[in-house]
């Protein structure tokens, strides 16, 4: 039996052919959309996906046409956070359409071709030895596949949550050449802080698009009963680390129950609860991360710099 390297050409596949095609319809999509800009961690339970979900929010209601692509296909959490679970895709000859959540938010995610709770993704390589390397490889694929044939349609900002770790940093590059920014998120621990560092340094020198900032999630937890705050990791000040790795801070998170409750019941806090501070706190960074990208001020923020 002949393997893969064994054929001489590509057996009349065309795969470079069809490689070019998709590219194409690659940079053609991506002319459609303003701005992308990715959220990293480099540490899995920072919260980061809750942060973007609701930065998605925030956005679009301050008018943006806003698309999420959950760029984390092991462990995809987009489509629960924004309610758009169980919403059945339209495969069409221009491409799928995305799910829409709140506020138009255009949402595509792994979890949406999952057919149950149980069913995790696979990534089987053509040898036992060969298996990393093969998972990377299809994970590249597939979200080529997620940015080229969605049919995003017109949107002025497309936030991609990417995964865990900072290897598949530099998977990004030949996807979105052009990305916009990066946003990091930590947690004010050791721990994270060590490993979120590092995540800053890859993505300076591998992705050459601008830090827009540093997210400090889970600061304080605040008492239910009277409000105070209480730290909930000893570690330094994140807002040190960033001026130390010369990047903005954009802001504190405090630990809220209700954030994460509302991230299981499909809404961000912004539009459930937008009174507490966790929801000000986002709404905040959100604005900050407006104008790092130059979005025009909304009609409240006009008349309040007058």
């Amino acid at each position: 039996m002949k393997t893969y390297r064994d054929i001489a050409g590509d057996a009349g596949s065309d795969v470079q052919g069809q490689v070019e095609t998709q590219q194409r319809r690659l940079r053609a999509r991506m002319a459609k959309i303003g701005l992308k800009v990715a959220v990293l961690s480099g540490k899995g339970g920072v919260g980061k996906s809750v942060i973007v979900a609701n930065l998605a929010a925030a956005l679009a209601t301050r008018g943006m046409r806003v698309g999420v692509l959950d760029a984390d296909l092991n462990g995809p959490s987009q489509a629960k956070m924004l309610g758009v679970r169980g919403q059945r895709l339209q495969f069409r000859a221009d491409g799928v359409k995305p799910a829409r959540g709140p506020l138009g938010i255009r949402v595509l995610s792994m979890d949406l071709f999952l057919p149950s709770d149980e069913t995790p993704v696979l990534w089987s390589g053509p040898a036992e030895g060969e298996g990393y390397i093969w998972r990377g490889a299809m994970e590249v694929a597939t979200l080529r596949e997620f940015l080229a044939d969605t049919d995003w349609g017109e949107l002025d900002l497309l936030l991609l949550d990417l995964p865990p770790g900072t290897d598949r940093i530099p998977n990004l590059l030949p996807l979105l050449p052009e990305l916009h920014g990066v946003i990091i998120v930590t947690l004010p621990s050791e721990v994270s802080q060590v490993i979120v560092a590092k995540s800053v340094t890859v993505a300076k020198e591998t992705l050459k698009a601008p830090v827009l900032g540093m997210i400090e999630n889970m600061a304080a937890h605040l008492c239910c009963r009277c409000g105070a705050e209480e730290p909930l990791f000893p570690g330094q000040d994140s807002a040190r680390m960033a001026e130390r790795l010369a990047i903005p801070f954009l802001g504190r998170v405090p630990f809220d129950p209700v954030l994460t409750r509302s991230a299981d019941e499909g809404t961000p806090v912004l539009l459930l609860h937008p009174s507490t501070p966790a929801a000000k706190a986002l709404s905040q960074i959100a604005a900050t991360i407006a104008e790092a990208l130059h979005l025009p001020p909304t009609p409240i923020e006009r008349e309040e710099s007058r």
